[in-house]
């Protein structure tokens, strides 16, 4: 089970719209709070479009075991830098917390060469989710089985498997 920690980026799914806040299912032991003012350009009368259901990338603000989890979408400046409502398309799924550190390392070999494979766009949240999109439902698929099949491969077996998918 993900414990939220302050500054951590995660992938929630939005459980509840209450008023000026929504609940979002983080993974963790209870529910983080997202107002809807943290948010780039949100105001009162400007509140941003989010529904029950959506996936929502988003930082702690607030995390320790006294106080309920708090999430924003905004960086310091009140930029997005990326964050807010996920697209829809994509595909969710759930992996180690270790494989999420290693998938994180600046350079990963694995991002790069699945990059060369095929052309996607990929969120990792540091509670163990990874949304992923790439240009076709199959190649969203591929690309999601290699990263859960890359824990427990080593360097060489990895090579051999892009090979394979890279004849085709």
């Amino acid at each position: 089970q993900y414990v939220p920690v302050k500054g951590d980026h995660v992938i929630g799914i939005v459980t509840i719209k209450a008023g000026d806040i929504f609940k979002v299912d983080v993974g963790g032991s209870e529910q983080a709070s997202l107002s809807y003012l943290a948010f780039e350009g949100a105001t009162k009368r400007n509140r941003p479009n989010v529904q029950v259901g959506d996936l929502i990338y988003g930082q702690f603000i607030v995390a320790n075991k006294d106080m309920e989890p708090e999430m924003v979408c905004i960086d310091s400046s009140g930029r997005a830098n990326g964050m807010g409502v996920i697209g829809h398309e994509g595909l969710l799924f759930k992996v180690s917390l270790g494989l999420i550190r290693k998938l994180l390392t600046p350079n990963c070999e694995i991002i790069q060469e699945l990059g060369q494979l095929y052309p996607f766009e990929i969120v990792f949240g540091m509670n163990g989710r990874i949304w992923v999109k790439a240009k076709t439902i199959q190649q969203t698929l591929i690309v999601a089985n290699i990263l859960e099949a890359c824990e427990h491969m080593t360097a060489e077996q990895r090579m051999q498997a892009f090979a394979k998918l890279s004849e085709r």
